[in-house]
């Protein structure tokens, strides 16, 4: 290995920076503004859509087309952050986003809100993996590292419900135009502190010329299994589209690994996502945030019309989940990290998150938030926030620093992805579920509120149906959790994605006093 690539990797040779405190605000904050903006459209969708004139058939592309250009395209931005520089990589991302959010707040139309959504997505994925990226390359030393990752992970997996309040206190008491707007503030303070504060190390850039090939067939294989499962929501599994796009999906991602494993500079290096420990991270996290993400939007509709909860109370609703998410990351993961294997936090923790989802599968109309709704929640929080800290931070650990962007984009895609995935997935197995329960009973309902209340208990029994899939899943993720992911505790050597043992151990959590 490269000296650059050694000292990178945490030998004593390279003094850290000594901004990187400073730095880690302002990339969390940047982590913030992207994971609130995955949920916080959730909330004001309902207002947007009225306001817009959206069909109920158009609607997920609020979401899709976010989530279609962001999972597409993050691959080309982590390696455009390995190229360009990850500090450069980084500003710029979140200028693009400042405008694109802009747009979204002043769309006049659903075109407009669509297009800007897509361009939120396009900024985001050259942002996301040059946050962490930075992150990996900054921190070398092991305690400091899991310090810094635990705050990033708390917000990784916390930030999603905090954008659930926000978006409910924008919606209620402004506009929800201000869901778009509020991100404006937020990547002007980011990008500003960014560019005074970050110094990057010497040595960590990828100057190989760019795998063009690699990109057009990964940004077009990704996109078009997020499609289809989109296309499944509203078009049925037989459609002959939703076929294709699967069909085109997984020709497209074959040709992808075929072609990576040949040429000379690989958008993805195959060395990245072989090695046994962060092969079972991306596949783990793709999993979790699959049920993670339709429950979300489930619980959102069921809290807002099923039990009539105002966007700011139903903001609050998610509050334990936020308290849970925080705890696990923060409290437990670190505490615990230094005494076990990180397959020992991870795989407990989906399994965990698992029976609060389990939990939800009891959800009726007249369920009462404080016997159910409560308990189920600050489990998936505690279960999802232990297992996210070793996650984040094993996943870019020990990657030479050529290829920091792309592990972390990675990361990032496995998330997004997933959280295409889980949307669709999800909303489909629930709709169709839904449409079954009320063709079977709405025969019986002769009045107009025995109509509306079969409506509601068809909705109740769409949640249920699609929340046993998401137990299903979050079950797969520990298995390959505790499977998959060997890396030994402190102490021990930690397998490299080339092979070779470095003295780079598994982070060793502070706890801050």
């Amino acid at each position: 290995m490269s000296e650059t690539a050694s000292k990178a990797l945490g030998a004593p040779a390279a003094s850290p920076d000594a901004g990187r405190w400073k730095a880690l605000v302002f990339i969390a904050l940047a982590q913030l503004m992207v994971v609130l903006d995955a949920t916080i459209v959730n909330i004001a969708l309902p207002s947007a859509q009225q306001d817009l004139g959206i069909s109920d058939g158009n609607r997920q592309w609020v979401v899709t087309a976010y989530a279609l250009a962001f999972g597409g395209l993050l691959l080309f931005g982590g390696r455009i952050a390995d190229l360009w520089g990850r500090k450069r990589a980084f500003v710029l991302g979140l200028g693009g986003f400042a405008v694109a959010s802009a747009l979204g707040g002043a769309a006049t139309n659903e075109a407009m809100m669509f297009g800007a959504r897509a361009l939120q997505g396009v900024f985001g994925a050259l942002l996301a993996p040059a946050a962490l990226s930075l992150l990996a390359v900054m921190f070398t030393d092991a305690k400091e590292r899991a310090k810094a990752f635990g705050i990033y992970g708390a917000i990784a997996g916390g930030g999603g419900a905090v954008g659930l309040i926000l978006g409910g206190f924008l919606t209620e008491y402004l506009d929800w135009r201000w869901t778009f707007f509020v991100n404006v503030p937020f990547a002007i303070v980011a990008a500003a502190g960014a560019y005074f504060v970050i110094r990057e190390p010497e040595g960590g850039r990828n100057r190989s010329p760019l795998d063009i090939p690699g990109v057009i067939l990964s940004t077009l294989g990704l996109v078009a299994l997020v499609y289809g499962f989109t296309r499944a929501e509203s078009a049925g599994w037989s459609d002959s589209v939703t076929v294709g796009m699967f069909v085109a999906s997984v020709v497209l991602l074959a040709t992808f690994v075929a072609v990576e494993s040949r040429v000379k500079a690989p958008l993805l290096p195959l060395r990245v996502i072989t090695e046994r420990n962060r092969g079972g991270i991306y596949l783990s996290l793709g999993l979790a945030i699959i049920a993670m993400f339709g429950l979300f939007l489930f619980l959102t509709y069921y809290l807002q019309i099923v039990k009539g909860y105002s966007p700011v109370k139903t903001g609050f609703a998610f509050l334990p989940m936020i308290a849970g998410m925080i705890t696990g990351s923060t409290q437990i993961g670190t505490r615990l990290m230094t005494r076990v294997a990180p397959r020992l936090l991870m795989g407990p923790g989906f399994l965990v998150a698992a029976l609060g989802m389990l939990l939800l599968t009891r959800l009726e109309i007249g369920s009462s938030y404080a016997a159910l709704l409560l308990p189920a929640m600050l489990l998936l929080g505690l279960g999802m926030g232990t297992a996210f800290m070793p996650a984040m931070s094993l996943a870019t650990q020990g990657v030479e620093p050529r290829d920091a962007g792309v592990a972390s984009a990675m990361v990032n895609t496995s998330q997004q992805v997933g959280g295409a995935i889980g949307t669709a997935l999800l909303n489909t197995i629930a709709a169709s579920a839904t449409t079954s329960y009320i063709a079977d009973h709405i025969a019986g309902a002769s009045s107009r509120s025995q109509q509306q209340l079969v409506q509601l208990e068809g909705m109740v029994e769409g949640y249920t149906s699609a929340i046993w899939f998401a137990v299903g899943i979050l079950v797969v993720a520990a298995g390959i959790a505790l499977t998959f992911v060997n890396a030994g505790r402190p102490g021990s050597t930690t397998v490299t994605g080339s092979g070779e043992d470095v003295a780079d151990e598994v982070p060793v959590p502070v706890v801050a006093h």
